[in-house]
Order: C-alpha cells, then sequence, then structure tokens
C-alpha cells in the first residue's frame, strides 16, 4: 500500500506542540486485524482504544474515520485505533488472572483504564517542541515489538519498549527491558514508543515495521538524523498503559521459586515481547494541524471531548464470546507461560 500525494518535505516555522491524551478502553478480545486480519478469534487477548469502528478486518482502503461514530480518546477528531496485549497474574497454583488497569494521573475516571497517547515532536521533556513534523496519512499502520522475544539481546531492536515499577503512582524513573522482579507497590507502567522516521511511500509493509525506522544514529531524544532510506520524520507516538497490580502484592501468591509472576497474554513471563499496534485515523488533516499549532497537551482548534463523552462510547460488543476475566487454568488461546 502506498501513499502518492505531495510529501512536505521542506518544513519551515518551527513550533510548539505536545499532544498528550487519555483513550478509556474501547473493548478487550482476541481480535488483530493488522497481523492477523480476518481471524477471529486471533491468537492472544489484546485491549483496544480509539474509534468504535474496529473489527476483525480494518481494511486499509476502508474510510476509518468516516465509518465510526465515536471515539474513545479525548480528541474528538482522532478515530485511531490503539492496542497492546493485556497482562495476567500467575499465581502459585498455576492458575491466571486477567490483571485491570488504571486511568493515568488526571484521567482515573477513564472507563477500563485504557491508555495515554503522547504525539511527540521532540522529546518529552523538551516541552518548546521546536522540530516540524510530517503527520501520518490515511491507511497508515505500524507495529512494534517482538512477541517471539525472550531475551534481552533479541528485544534490542526495539529501543524504547520499558517497563517502570510505580513505587508511588508519580514514579518515572528506573525503566526497564524486563518485567520488574519486586513488588511494585502501584503497578506497572509499559511504555511503547514507535519509531519516528518513515521511507515516504509506504503507509504499511509486510512486517508492518519496515516502512518505519529508528533515527541512523543517536536517538528520538537526542535529536539524531534520519536514515535516507526513511527521510521523512514523523512525530513519535507513545502508549502509557498502568497495570494495576497491587491485588497481586502478596509474595504467598506468587511462583514458589519467587519468580515475577506477570505473564503477557500470550504467554510470555519476561516481559521482553512486549509490543504495540496502531491504525490511523484522524480526520481529515486535523492531526496535521495539531502538529502547527503552538500548544502543550490542550491545542488551539482542536476538538476535545470530556471523559464522560469518552467513556460513553467504551463497551464496544465484542466478538469473540470467553473467559478472559475468571482464574484460568491457561491463557485465552490455549497459551501457558514459556
Amino acid at each position: 500500500m502506498k501513499w502518492t500525494g505531495s510529501i512536505l518535505l521542506a518544513l519551515t516555522a518551527p513550533s510548539s506542540a505536545l499532544i498528550r491524551f487519555q483513550c478509556s478502553q474501547l473493548v478487550v478480545e482476541r481480535l488483530d486485524p493488522l497481523v492477523t486480519p480476518g481471524e477471529i478469534p486471533s491468537p492472544h487477548v489484546h485491549q483496544i482504544v480509539g474509534g468504535n469502528s474496529f473489527n476483525a478486518t480494518m481494511h486499509p482502503e476502508k474510510d476509518m474515520p468516516g465509518e465510526s461514530t465515536c471515539t474513545t480518546c479525548q480528541f474528538a477528531e482522532d478515530f485511531s485505533n490503539y492496542w497492546t496485549a493485556i497482562l495476567y497474574f500467575r499465581a502459585r497454583n498455576g492458575t491466571y488472572k486477567r490483571v485491570p488497569q488504571r486511568g493515568n494521573a488526571f484521567f482515573e475516571s477513564a472507563t477500563g483504564g485504557g491508555m495515554t497517547v503522547y504525539y511527540m515532536q521532540d522529546p518529552l521533556y523538551d516541552t518548546a517542541q521546536k522540530s516540524k513534523v510530517q503527520a501520518f496519512q490515511p491507511g497508515f499502520r505500524m507495529f512494534i515489538g517482538d512477541v517471539n522475544a525472550r531475551s534481552k539481546e533479541e528485544a534490542a531492536r526495539f529501543r524504547q519498549l520499558t517497563y517502570t515499577c510505580l513505587d508511588n503512582f508519580g514514579s518515572r524513573e528506573q525503566e526497564t527491558v524486563a518485567f520488574p522482579d519486586r513488588i511494585c507497590n502501584e503497578g506497572i507502567m509499559t511504555s511503547l514508543r514507535f519509531p519516528t522516521c518513515w521511507d515516504g511511500v509506504n503507509l504499511d509493509s509486510p512486517d508492518h515495521m519496515a516502512h518505519m525506522s529508528y533515527p541512523e544514529s543517536g536517538t528520538f531524544e537526542s535529536g539524531g538524523p534520519c536514515p535516507a532510506s526513511h527521510p521523512v520524520r514523523t512525530s513519535q507516538v507513545m502508549f502509557e498503559v498502568i497495570w494495576d497490580t497491587r491485588q497481586f502484592n502478596n509474595k504467598e501468591d506468587w511462583p514458589e521459586d519467587g519468580s515475577q509472576p506477570f505473564v503477557w497474554s500470550f504467554g510470555d513471563p519476561t516481559g521482553y515481547a512486549n509490543h504495540g499496534d496502531y491504525v490511523f485515523g484522524w480526520k481529515d488533516d486535523s492531526l496535521q494541524k495539531i502538529l502547527d499549532t503552538e500548544c502543550y497537551v490542550d491545542c488551539k482548534g482542536a476538538k476535545l471531548q470530556s471523559m464522560e463523552e469518552m467513556n460513553k462510547c467504551s463497551g464496544l460488543e465484542p466478538m469473540v464470546e470467553e473467559d478472559i476475566d475468571g482464574w484460568l487454568t491457561q491463557l485465552p488461546g490455549g497459551h501457558i507461560a514459556s
């Protein structure tokens, strides 16, 4: 799939635009229209936020914004879909229980906890946001991570998929690439930062990653340049998801060998297989307008909706009927921790 429209490479007039917003949970089920389109159910459970046109197929030629009637995200013109795997607790007796989520700071009333989404022109700590970036185009989609990774070496090519053990709800330091191996008083936050260099042509690729690249040298945070193969600089999309592990903090319930008890819905007990999916769905040129506007979090002219309006869009009827919330002898889809 290719985008044939013109690309604005000569970008001028620095602005400030850091977009940070909450999305309530749309649905939790085994669907994955990016990696396994049309497969009902998909191999493992995901939590999805965003536009309510989400379905098992989501063909890139279809008009996503036009098909959605609402979105669980604060920006009313963002009908994109964002999703991650679900976290489970593995008890000492070998059974599994889904870990609930918490809304981020100031977003505690978001249905299902959902996730916080960022679009950044520059590093999060640089509030000036001086760079100019190209918005994604209709039909664009991408994936980050490796569901088969079980070691630090296998996960190394994905530079920014991390965990933060929340000693308090405001903790944002000491990120790790594996699951924390200790009790986290207020939960575990996962952060997924997508690559920021686009080839300028392809809206997708067979692995959903090759059309995007990390900077040629350095990182997004250090302002590293894009490689010649991927010359178009995009905003960095980042997800923050807070898993409410507080009810599982009794170590007597943890595996007898003392190992950390959490496992992704596809069976990864290491955390190295953290991954996320993104399907673009902003209406018209609304994202580019925001990226070109001098703003910080709240952008002039952007159409925002209240938490109550977001939450009304939650609760999409699942297409897959199965128990994902009880104490389970195996993970949905037949997975076990391995």
